[in-house]
């Protein structure tokens, strides 16, 4: 399905934030092409998170440059500059996720764009905003972060702030440009006219965290606080959290608590009776708790649960998760293969519309792999 059927979008960006927003963008049809610097590429082509390798390059570049193609072009270079110009005077999209400046020292800030090409989405993701003291400080997943608060959300009270497993920043900015694009090309479509479209690292992470933030905002300042043990939520009450089973874990979210310790048959939970206490007594109900379902399996506590309509899961590796036919149905892997004929497992992307998904097939491109095609299609 070619929902952006048409546009075409000229792609500067590296490592993930910014090719993670045109990877959705060309999932839904637009022709990405990506620029990349001669001999070396993206740099995340050699970003390795593990051993794994898709024709001698990153898992993690496979995974986020499906369906585009690549120009290896020298921004440096007067002749390549000249054939930049040509592509983005077709492009419908211009992006990049240098840091500030980056892109006026090399001639192609918003301001020289739109004098060429005033119709034209510019979108860029910077790490901290385009001012202020931060401005030129590294936008890094696990630095940015550190900055936003994120890691004290995680983990115990007792323990060391915990930064999510994954790159959640990268990929929060780069959704957040993909849904500023999307919107200024309705704009477009309306007005004929262009914008310029900006999304920082660091807003996109305040944004993620809009629910405990307000919270803080309005509560005095006061920080929120991580339970001791079992933690899931610094603003809510007990039983909220993960719990060691005889084999396993099990995730309890909201419920009463005298309800629960009734069909848990954890008479010591009855003395809760007050839904005031459930927050501000949640270390104690948890210890109560945690030491009560570690002496049955988490299947045993599930067939109790399930049933009554409490909200409760079994905590899954990937591994068990691939199991389970409430996954398996969903047909979230797909297969991408390279031109050179390189097969990656990868997910697909989660949107459907009018039921069908979104399935492109074309593995990440090589570097430079359309330098051919382009110069004759654009006459550069």
């Amino acid at each position: 399905m070619s929902l952006l059927k048409g546009i075409t979008v000229i792609d500067f960006s590296q490592f993930l934030s910014g090719p993670s927003a045109s990877l959705r963008l060309a999932d839904f049809g637009a022709r990405v092409i990506k620029v990349e610097k001669p001999v070396t590429g993206d740099i995340c082509r050699q970003l390795y998170v593990s051993e794994v390798k898709i024709a001698e390059e990153s898992t993690i570049f496979h995974t986020i440059n499906r369906n585009k193609e690549s120009f290896a072009a020298d921004l440096k270079n007067k002749e390549d500059q000249e054939a930049i110009w040509k592509l983005i005077s077709s492009a419908d999209v211009v992006m990049h996720n240098f840091r500030p400046g980056v892109m006026a020292r090399l001639g192609f800030s918003y301001d020289e764009v739109k004098a060429v090409h005033p119709e034209v989405i510019y979108a860029e993701i910077s790490g901290y905003g385009q001012d202020g003291p931060w401005a030129d400080l590294p936008g890094q997943d696990l630095l940015l972060q550190a900055m936003t608060g994120l890691p004290h959300l995680n983990g115990e009270q007792e323990k060391a702030p915990t930064p999510m497993g994954i790159s959640v920043v990268d990929l929060l900015a780069g959704t957040q440009l993909a849904q500023g694009i999307l919107a200024a090309l309705y704009q477009k479509e309306e007005t004929g006219q262009g914008s310029l479209v900006q999304v920082s690292m660091l807003e996109s992470a305040m944004d993620f965290q809009f629910e405990v933030f307000t919270t803080f905002l309005n509560d005095g300042e006061e920080l929120p606080q991580r339970s001791y043990s079992n933690h899931g939520h610094c603003y809510i009450a007990a039983p909220y959290g993960v719990y060691a089973t005889k084999d396993g874990y099990l995730a309890l979210a909201m419920g009463d608590i005298v309800t629960l310790g009734g069909l848990l048959k954890c008479d010591d939970l009855a003395v809760f009776d007050d839904p005031k206490g459930w927050f501000d007594r949640r270390d104690e109900i948890k210890a109560l708790l945690a030491a009560h379902l570690i002496t049955q399996d988490t299947r045993h506590w599930l067939d109790i649960l399930e049933p009554a309509d409490i909200w409760c899961a079994k905590v899954l590796d990937m591994e068990a998760m691939m199991e389970e036919e409430g996954y398996q149905i969903l047909e979230m892997e797909m297969e991408v293969k390279t031109t050179h004929g390189d097969r990656i497992k990868t997910t697909r992307c989660p949107v459907r519309v009018n039921g069908e998904r979104l399935t492109p097939e074309r593995g990440a491109p090589f570097l430079g792999e359309h330098n051919d095609a382009i110069v004759r299609e654009f006459g550069l």
